[in-house]
């Protein structure tokens, strides 16, 4: 016998009325897309640690991890252009405060303020009015900040340098540290890890290097216009930056940050200068503080403490508006901060964290944070216009290749007056 498997149109129809309601509230299904570029071990943890506590102060929410790989943003920032180009945002973005939040995202139209947000959450009264100044532009506030890394660290493997009988000290000059290198490489160990496949990782460098070359009032004075970049003290960093290119690993070009990282965590270089994300690596590792690695300021640069802040934005026309406010409430709460930041390297930039949570290099940190003037990242996007940006990755680019620092420092003068950073 044949059975009829089919359903009258009638039986049909009352089916499918009875699944739309079904199908609406999975399509309306609470989502948050929060779009980033962390992506390598330690950044990947620290996101990680925002998403468990947003999860459980936000409960049934799906959260959709857009992440781009790529150090500093370097490949994702033109996958979001395009999308909010296009009309088509994340929910919130990864972004620094400074140039690039307020140039190009709040000057096009692409983020909502948040001010109202930081009145209700009080966050005024713990957070440092420097950096608030930062993300605000007409009176209001554009991002919520996460956490607030150091750029001018050096890293050092313990081991490798005292097999080489080499200590360190409170504070390292230029000279000291080039003799270090020296002594290294005579010695038969690769002085220092860079991994420029993404090339701002080299243009930290040479920032960190010119930082300890022109100091604090220096950095301020490039990036105000009252001191031009082909002034003699940017000409002598141009040229401590080409004698620290002798002493890096050849196989840079082919390294991601990280992977440079790595290879101080394994002994096969001995020194890297980069933020304080790399401390994040050396924890997912396992490694701990003063006993495995150690570190201190970039040769030169104490004093001087360069502000890499990470935030996150309202983007305008949110698809999901409540669940992205839920999630700026989070990251800006003292316990995402003290969940995010041990795992991330950087430091809360809420005053009122508990500061007993945190390790060595942390506390490290924070007194610096504390005591040295505070100064925006230029290879960040924080202290210039992306005009400046792009052309001083332009210029590093160059200069690796012919070390030509009149050339170098000619481009940047060029670049400064485009951008209006000028005299």
């Amino acid at each position: 016998m044949k059975i009829n498997t089919c359903l009258p149109l009638t039986k049909l129809a009352t089916a499918l009325a009875l699944l739309l309601p079904f199908a609406a509230f999975a399509d309306s299904a609470k989502k948050l897309e929060v779009f980033s570029w962390w992506t390598s071990g330690g950044e990947a943890a620290a996101l990680d640690a925002l998403f468990k506590v947003y999860k459980e102060r936000t409960p049934g929410v799906e959260i959709v991890n857009a992440t781009v790989a790529g150090g500093g943003g370097s490949a994702a920032r033109p996958v979001l252009q395009t999308r909010l180009a296009g009309g088509n945002p994340p929910d919130t973005w990864q972004a620094h405060p400074g140039w690039e939040l307020l140039g190009q995202y709040v000057e096009p139209g692409y983020c909502e303020p948040l001010n109202d947000l930081y009145q209700s959450e009080n966050w005024g009264k713990v957070l440092p009015e420097q950096l608030v100044k930062l993300l605000t532009k007409d009176g209001k506030q554009w991002c919520v900040l996460a956490g607030v890394h150091r750029g001018n660290d050096l890293w050092y493997n313990k081991k490798v340098l005292e097999k080489a009988g080499i200590k360190i000290g409170d504070t390292i000059s230029i000279d000291e540290f080039l003799a270090d290198c020296a002594k290294l490489k005579a010695a038969g160990v690769t002085p220092l890890a860079v991994g420029d496949s993404g090339i701002w990782a080299t243009a930290q460098l040479f920032e960190n290097t010119l930082l300890g070359t022109v100091g604090p009032t220096g950095w301020q004075d490039l990036f105000s216009g009252k001191m031009a970049f082909d002034d003699p003290k940017v000409k002598q960093a141009a040229q401590s930056y080409a004698k620290l290119l002798e002493y890096q690993n050849s196989d840079h070009s082919a390294l991601t940050w990280d992977q440079a990282i790595k290879a101080v965590e394994e002994g096969r270089c001995a020194f890297s200068s980069m933020g304080d994300w790399a401390h994040g690596e050396f924890t997912k590792a396992n490694l701990k503080d003063d006993v495995d690695f150690g570190w201190v300021s970039h040769p030169g640069t104490k004093g001087g403490f360069i502000v890499v802040a990470d935030g996150f934005t309202l983007a305008k026309n949110a698809p999901h508006k409540a669940e992205t406010v839920s999630w700026l409430k989070s990251i800006g709460s003292k316990e995402s901060q003290e969940e995010f930041n041990p795992l991330k390297g950087s430091i809360p930039i809420r005053t009122d964290v508990d500061k007993s949570k945190f390790g060595p290099y942390h506390q490290w940190s924070m007194k610096s944070f504390a005591s040295d003037a505070l100064l925006p990242s230029c290879v960040h996007g924080e202290a210039a216009p992306a005009a400046f940006q792009q052309a001083l990755n332009d210029a590093i680019t160059q200069f690796v290749v012919d070390k030509n620092v009149d050339a170098f420092c000619s481009a940047l003068v060029q670049a400064a007056k485009e951008s209006n950073i000028t005299k």
